[in-house]
C-alpha cells in the first residue's frame, strides 16, 4: 500500500508527463504477458513515448486541471496509459503496430488529443497521421511543384529556339 507522500510522488510525475504531452491514449491490458509488456515498453522508448500503468484514483487526480481532464470518466478498470510527448500520432502508432502482432492483449478505450476525446475507433484516425517530419517534406514538395514547372518552362525556351535554329541550319545545308 502506498503512503500519502509515494502517491503524491506518482501524481506529480505523472502530472509533469501529462504536461508534455500532445496525445493519449488509455486501453486495457487483461491477457498481456510481461514479456509482450516489455516489448510495448521498449517500442514506446524508441519513439520518445512514455508508457504507465496507474492506479485509476491517483490518474484522475493527475489529469485534473489539464488538457487531458476529458479522459477522467472513462478511467475505470486496469489500464495502461500511452502519451506521445513529440508527434501526435506516436503513441497511436506505438499501440496500433503492438496490437497487430499481439493480438488480445490491449483493448483500446479512449484516445484523447488536447481537449477532444475520442472513442477506440480514433486510434486508427492518430495512427494514419504522417509524423511531423513527413508532414514538412509533403509540405515542400507541394511548394516547391509550381516553382520547379516554372524553370522547367523558362528553360523549354532557349531549347526550343537552339533546335529551331539548329534544324534551319542543316536545312540550308
Amino acid at each position: 500500500m502506498l503512503d500519502r507522500e509515494a502517491k503524491q510522488v506518482i501524481v506529480n510525475e505523472l502530472s509533469e508527463v501529462i504536461a508534455g504531452s500532445n496525445a493519449v491514449v488509455a486501453a486495457t491490458y487483461h491477457g498481456t504477458t510481461v514479456t509482450q509488456m516489455t516489448d510495448l515498453r521498449l517500442r514506446a522508448r524508441e519513439r520518445d513515448v512514455f508508457v504507465k500503468v496507474v492506479k485509476n484514483s491517483l490518474a484522475r487526480r493527475s489529469f485534473e486541471g489539464t488538457d487531458f481532464a476529458c479522459l477522467q470518466d472513462g478511467l475505470k478498470g486496469p489500464l495502461i496509459l500511452v502519451f506521445s510527448r513529440k508527434d501526435q500520432a506516436d503513441a497511436a502508432k506505438v499501440v496500433k503496430e503492438f496490437i497487430g502482432e499481439h493480438e488480445n492483449t490491449l483493448e483500446v478505450k479512449m484516445v484523447a488529443l488536447p481537449n477532444q476525446l475520442m472513442d477506440a475507433s480514433g486510434l486508427e484516425q492518430l495512427a494514419s497521421l504522417p509524423t511531423r517530419d513527413e508532414a514538412i517534406a509533403t509540405l515542400m514538395s507541394v511548394m516547391q511543384a509550381p516553382i520547379a514547372q516554372f524553370v522547367r518552362t523558362l528553360a523549354a525556351v532557349p531549347s526550343k529556339l537552339a533546335r529551331t535554329l539548329t534544324a534551319l541550319k542543316e536545312s540550308k545545308d
